[in-house]
């Protein structure tokens, strides 16, 4: 089976997952999974960042940097945890990598927040796992069409 203008995430030579070939006149490039990686942390932070700063404001609450950090932080922390995980290190773009950083950004963010303000209202909590299941899996799945999409153009 011939590579030539194709993008695959899988290789019949071996190339291993979370790297990519494309071909232009018969030359192999490989993107670094490094470069995704990076990119998928990137992604993974501003979703948090844009959750708590959304959440802050449709409660007018004060828009100063202190308080948008302590909101982050619990959740921030959920983040760190999920990036710790296999599944999310071998594959960070993949489904379920983001299902993965889903739980652990809300499962831990959540725990910790009830920790620290000794109360959780389960409306908040459904309402803040909705919204980081919506921008952790929406920018995967927005990746997943976008590549979809080129390997189309380019084959």
């Amino acid at each position: 089976m011939t590579r030539r203008g194709r993008v695959c995430a899988r290789d019949p030579a071996g190339v291993p997952p979370g790297r990519s070939w494309w071909e232009p006149g018969g030359m192999a490039i490989a993107a670094p999974s490094s470069r995704i990686t990076l990119l998928a942390a990137a992604a993974d932070a501003v979703a948090v960042v844009v959750f708590a700063a959304v959440g802050r404001l449709s409660h007018g609450e004060a828009d100063d940097l202190l308080g948008l950090l302590g909101t982050i932080a619990p959740f921030g922390v959920g983040l760190v945890a999920a990036w710790t995980t296999p599944v999310v290190r071998r594959d960070p773009a993949a489904w379920q990598a983001g299902v993965a950083t889903v739980v652990c950004v809300a499962g831990v963010g959540l725990l910790l927040r009830a920790g620290f303000t000794g109360r959780l209202p389960l409306s908040f909590a459904v309402v803040a796992t909705v919204s980081l299941a919506v921008l952790l899996l929406g920018w995967r799945g927005l990746a997943a069409l976008v590549a979809r999409t080129t390997h189309r153009a380019v084959g």
